[in-house]
C-alpha cells in the first residue's frame, strides 16, 4: 500500500460524499436543537463531514434522503440483523398495535412465555426477563449477581463492549493493571472501585484478578466484537468457566453481538454454560427489546430472598420493559425470521464475504487479517489477527478506515461506522457480497497504484 496516496484519496472521497448528498448535508446543518446535531451523539461516528439521513429501509437495503440506495452490511450495528422491517415482524407489530391495541398496559401477554421457552431452547438458560436494551439487561444482571454473591466487583475484558455499563469502562494499562477507559463521560466513581479487568485469551491474568475474592461476576462476550472480532483461543472459554467456578464468581455471557454465531449464539455453538446470559438489539427485528436469562438454580435463589425487592424499587426493571409490542416483535423475529435455517444461510454468505476480502488482501500482500463469527465478518489492519482487545485497539487506523468507508458508501455499500464489520441478514444475496468484493478490490488497487 502506498501510504502517501491516502490523504489525497480520502479528500477526493470526502468531496464526492458532499457532492452526492446535499439534502443530508442541509439536514445536518439545520439540526440546531439536537445535542451534537444528531438524535444520539454516536451518530457522528461516520466517515465524512456529516451522516447520511435515512429515508427508508427494507430487507438488506437502505435508502437515504438524497435518493441513494445502499447494500447494507451495517444492519444497525446488529439491531437489524433480521433485515429491515421483515414482513412477519411488521405484521405482528401492526396486529398488536393497530388491531388488538395496547403496547404498554403493564400487563403480561402470552407471547412472553413463548419467547421465554424459545430463548431457553436456543441458549439453555431456564428463566428469562425482559428489558428494552442490552445495556439494561447487563445492568440488571450485574445487580442480581452482586445480590446473590454479596461481592462488589465485576470483571470484564479490556476493550470489551457491554453498552454504556459503567463497570465495563475499564482497560488494562501499560503496567497491566486496570485503568479507566479513555473518554469515559461522567464516571460516578473511579472504575477500579467497581471493576476488575483481564485481557481476553489470558487465563493467568483472569485468575490473578479472581484470586482477590471480591468478584461477583465475569461479564464477557464469548468473542470480542466491538473492537474488531477477537476469537477465543482453544481451551480459553473452558478455562474461564472453570476459574469462575473455582473462585465463586458467576459467569454472564453477553450475546448481543455474538448472536451472529448462530441461533443460540456462541453459547449453543460452543456448548458454553453461563449462569446468566444477556442479549438485545437483533431479537425483535429492530423494535427495541432486550432480555436476560438465568439458570434455574440462580433464579430460585434470588426469588427465595425475602430481603430483595424484585417487584418495586429494588433497581431491577423498567415500566416499558416486556411491553406487549416488543414481546410480539420478539416472538415474530425468533419464530419466523432469525430461524435455524436463516442462520445457516447467513453464515454461508459471511464465509463468501470473508473469502472475497481475504483475496483482495492477499493480492496486494497487505499485512491485514480477516476474522468471522457466524454471520459476521471483519478485517483488521494487522496480521496475525489480534488475540486481545488491547492488541485490536492498537490496530486502529482512522484515516484508512474513513477512506474505505467513504469509498464503499460512495459506491452504494454501508459497513458499520464504528469498525470494519459486515453482517449478513436473511435478505442479503450472493450478488450483494460479490459487489462488495469488487468494490473493495478496486479501493485496494487505488491504494496500491
Amino acid at each position: 500500500m502506498d501510504r502517501t496516496r491516502l490523504p489525497a484519496l480520502l479528500a477526493r472521497e470526502s468531496a464526492e460524499a458532499e457532492r452526492r448528498n446535499p439534502r443530508s448535508r442541509a439536514a445536518y446543518a439545520r439540526a440546531d436543537h439536537l445535542f451534537g446535531r444528531v438524535p444520539m451523539t454516536w451518530m457522528n461516528k461516520t466517515a465524512g463531514a456529516f451522516p447520511r439521513y435515512l429515508a427508508g429501509a427494507r430487507g438488506a437495503r437502505v435508502t437515504d434522503v438524497d435518493g441513494h440506495a445502499y447494500i447494507d452490511f451495517c444492519l444497525g450495528d446488529t439491531g437489524a440483523m433480521a433485515g429491515h422491517s421483515p414482513a412477519p415482524v411488521t405484521e405482528a407489530v401492526h396486529r398488536r398495535y393497530a388491531e388488538l391495541g395496547g403496547a404498554t398496559a403493564m400487563l403480561p401477554t402470552e407471547d412472553a412465555e413463548w419467547v421465554g421457552a424459545e430463548l431457553t431452547r436456543r441458549f439453555g438458560l431456564a428463566r428469562w426477563s425482559f428489558s428494552l436494551t442490552a445495556t439494561d439487561a447487563n445492568r440488571w444482571a450485574i445487580r442480581l449477581a452482586r445480590a446473590v454473591t454479596g461481592r462488589p466487583k465485576i470483571l470484564v475484558n479490556s476493550y470489551c463492549y457491554h453498552g454504556s455499563v459503567d463497570e465495563s469502562l475499564i482497560v488494562t494499562g501499560p503496567d497491566g493493571t486496570g485503568t479507566a477507559r479513555p473518554g469515559n463521560v461522567g464516571a460516578p466513581c473511579d472504575v477500579t472501585l467497581t471493576s476488575r479487568v483481564a485481557e481476553f485469551n489470558d487465563l493467568a491474568g483472569l485468575e490473578r484478578e479472581l484470586a482477590h475474592g471480591d468478584v461477583a461476576a465475569v461479564l464477557m462476550e464469548p468473542a470480542l466484537t466491538n473492537i474488531g472480532i477477537v476469537l477465543p483461543e482453544p481451551g480459553y472459554l473452558t478455562g474461564v468457566r472453570e476459574l469462575t467456578r473455582r473462585y465463586g464468581a458467576l459467569l454472564i455471557n453477553d450475546e448481543t453481538h455474538t448472536f451472529s454465531a448462530g441461533p443460540g449464539g456462541c453459547t449453543a455453538a460452543w456448548d458454553l454454560e453461563p449462569d446468566l446470559l444477556t442479549i438485545g438489539k437483533a431479537i425483535a427485528g429492530g423494535i427495541p427489546a432486550g432480555a436476560y436469562g438465568l439458570s434455574a438454580e440462580l433464579a430460585d435463589r434470588l426469588l427465595g430472598r425475602g430481603d430483595l425487592d424484585l417487584v418495586d424499587m429494588g433497581g431491577v426493571g423498567g415500566t416499558l420493559a416486556g411491553n406487549a409490542l416488543s414481546v410480539a416483535a420478539t416472538r415474530a423475529t425468533l419464530e419466523h425470521v432469525l430461524t435455524d435455517e436463516a442462520f445457516a444461510r447467513m453464515a454461508t454468505l459471511a464465509e463468501r464475504f470473508e473469502e472475497g476480502v481475504r483475496a483482495g488482501v492477499e493480492a496486494h500482500r497487505l499485512p491485514w487479517s480477516v476474522s468471522r463469527l457466524g454471520a459476521r465478518t471483519e478485517y483488521r489492519f494487522t496480521s496475525p489477527a489480534p488475540r486481545t482487545g488491547t492488541e485490536s485497539a492498537a490496530a486502529s487506523d482512522p484515516e484508512l478506515e474513513d477512506f474505505l468507508h467513504l469509498y464503499l458508501a460512495n459506491r452504494g455499500i454501508l459497513l458499520t461506522p464504528f469498525h470494519n464489520m459486515a453482517l449478513m441478514c436473511p435478505d442479503t444475496t450472493e450478488r450483494d457480497v460479490d459487489t462488495h468484493t469488487e468494490v473493495f478490490a478496486a479501493a485496494l488497487a487505488e491504494l496500491a497504484a
